[in-house]
């Protein structure tokens, strides 16, 4: 960390903070027992504060020190393709969408080769199940009814029934799967 970095990372810093709670300049001087002006300052980038200034606006803003002075923390994570979970049922690969589980949901990217079926699981009695269909044709069939999807296509349907998954085309297919899950009892 070099000392010419400290003043612009403070003030961007404070201004984060201070954004992100909704508060003024003068509310967060106030809190902090110094001017107005001093608050300013701090987030201009050009002030070199005494460790007591420092600590009051750190107890202000109810964060540490390290923070108030610490690089910024990156807003996004990456997750490269091979890092997320991937299985193969049948002939079909699903991957997770998300690296974090969502409670109550799931979301799946489907790839389907040529002429391929799979079948679905039934989830809890409630559950709705979201089949989009990104590439080449995907056909659903849930309790003996078939739904042909082409590219851009939705179909929503029960989850909790029986389904299967099917790509009567010539080439490989992909489709996403949300499941809005109930919660069992």
């Amino acid at each position: 960390m070099s000392d010419e970095d400290l003043p612009g990372r403070l003030a961007r810093n404070l201004r984060t903070l201070r954004e992100t709670r909704g508060a003024t300049q003068v509310q967060l001087a106030k809190l902090a027992g110094v001017p107005r002006a001093t608050w300013a300052h701090l987030e201009s980038g050009a002030a070199n504060p005494t460790l007591s200034v420092l600590h009051r606006v750190a107890g202000a803003l109810q964060v540490s020190l390290e923070e108030l002075l610490a690089r910024p923390k990156a807003s996004a994570r990456h997750y490269p393709r091979q890092s997320l979970l991937v299985r193969q049922r049948g002939a079909a690969l699903l991957r997770k969408l998300l690296p974090d589980p969502l409670p109550g949901m799931e979301f799946d990217r489907l790839e389907l080769p040529a002429r391929a079926r799979i079948t679905g699981v039934p989830h809890t009695p409630g559950t709705r199940e979201y089949l989009a269909c990104e590439s080449g044709t995907l056909a659903l069939i849930a309790s003996g009814e078939r739904f042909v999807l082409e590219v851009g296509d939705v179909v929503v349907f029960r989850g909790d029934q029986k389904h299967s998954y099917e790509n009567p085309g010539t080439r490989t297919a992909v489709g996403y799967s949300v499941v809005l899950l109930t919660p069992s009892v």
